[in-house]
């Protein structure tokens, strides 16, 4: 008999129920990219608690690799973290967007690239699921031709070129410490047996 949620091997999983009873739930922040919510529950010792969840709009990922099995990185300043960081282009869903539109929109808003040739680094992820609903697609662009870059206002971004046995090492290093960019270059080792 096939498994009625194919994302669930009830042999790994000894307690495929939720064991979570939501009360209520109620929003408490919203902004252009994500809510926060706050759900009265029944936790799963039967006492009363509350859960806050972070939810947000679907996450992209893009290696664009070249012929030469070179990685396009762009590095910004990112906020919440309060440092520079290395990554592959990526972005959020605008709407009903699907995943495959937002990743193609964003390799060539952030590095003025597009490509002919898209397929999965992988299935869908779950970038932080302990507070957050985020889920995340990864894709490989190939075929690559250069246009011009449009990045959005929030960004200031720089575009570097790269092997990928360097991007591995900057891995390595903790010079690339972006949880998508980290699985996406590691996934793509893997498929090219680098």
């Amino acid at each position: 008999m096939p498994n009625p949620n194919p994302n669930r091997n009830r042999d790994l999983d000894p307690n495929p129920d939720n064991p979570w009873k939501t009360l209520s739930t109620e929003v408490k922040y919203r902004n252009a990219w994500f809510s926060v919510r706050e759900d009265q529950v029944i936790r799963p010792d039967g006492k009363p608690g509350i859960y806050g969840v972070v939810e947000t709009r679907i996450a992209t990922g893009v290696v664009a690799l070249t012929p030469l099995y070179e990685v396009y990185l762009v590095g910004q300043f990112r906020y919440p973290t309060n440092m520079y960081s290395w990554e592959i282009p990526e972005g959020g869903t605008d709407g009903d967007e699907a995943p495959l539109a937002t990743a193609q929109r964003e390799l060539q808003e952030e590095t003025g690239l597009t490509a002919a040739r898209w397929s999965p680094l992988g299935h869908e992820l779950h970038m932080s699921n302990c507070i957050s609903s985020e889920r995340a697609f990864l894709f490989l662009a190939q075929e690559l031709t250069q246009a011009h870059a449009e990045p959005e206002g929030t960004e200031v971004l720089a575009v570097k070129k790269l092997p990928l046995a360097h991007c591995l090492r900057m891995i390595a290093s903790g010079e690339i410490v972006d949880a998508m960019s980290i699985i996406a270059l590691l996934q793509l080792a893997r498929r090219l047996r680098v």
